[in-house]
């Protein structure tokens, strides 16, 4: 059990797109979610973030995250890379993590859950969806589940 608040659970959110790094902190205000969010840009940065190197080296700055939200198509290390390097390592094999893409491909899903996801998401195209997802994603992941411990 985790001794932080639930709502005082860190998201890592990896998103290349600033478009649509702006639509999904904004869609985390207007639902109320009040989990703290830290964006990276692609997938050398989420591997970067978890083990603190570089500028993710101060754990006061940027906390283990209770749930990963990775999008799929990212530079340098896509979604699919970090995911099978996040698995691959005891310390993070525990970490939730939903990839969320705008891909609907078949193979994609496939992947990404045979990689050991816990959920894939096709990204919302309007922000009342993006809202309605967020509402329901914390609704599941901070009110529902249990997490392990961060």
């Amino acid at each position: 059990m985790n001794l932080l608040p639930k709502t005082r659970l860190p998201i890592l959110i990896a998103e290349d797109d600033p478009d649509d790094r702006a639509l999904i902190d904004e869609a985390f205000s207007a639902a109320a979610v009040m989990n703290p969010r830290y964006f990276v840009k692609d997938g050398e940065d989420v591997m970067q973030y978890l083990k603190r190197e570089g500028e993710f080296a101060s754990v006061l700055q940027h906390p283990f995250p209770a749930l990963l939200m990775l999008d799929l198509n990212m530079p340098r290390k896509n979604g699919r890379e970090a995911l099978r390097e996040i698995r691959a390592d005891p310390a993070f094999r525990q970490l939730p993590v939903v990839v969320i893409s705008t891909s609907r491909h078949p193979d994609d899903v496939e992947h990404v859950y045979r990689e050991g996801a816990n959920a894939f998401i096709c990204k919302p195209t309007s922000h009342a969806d993006f809202v309605e997802l967020v509402r329901i994603l914390n609704l599941h992941w901070f009110d529902i589940a249990e997490l392990p411990e961060v």
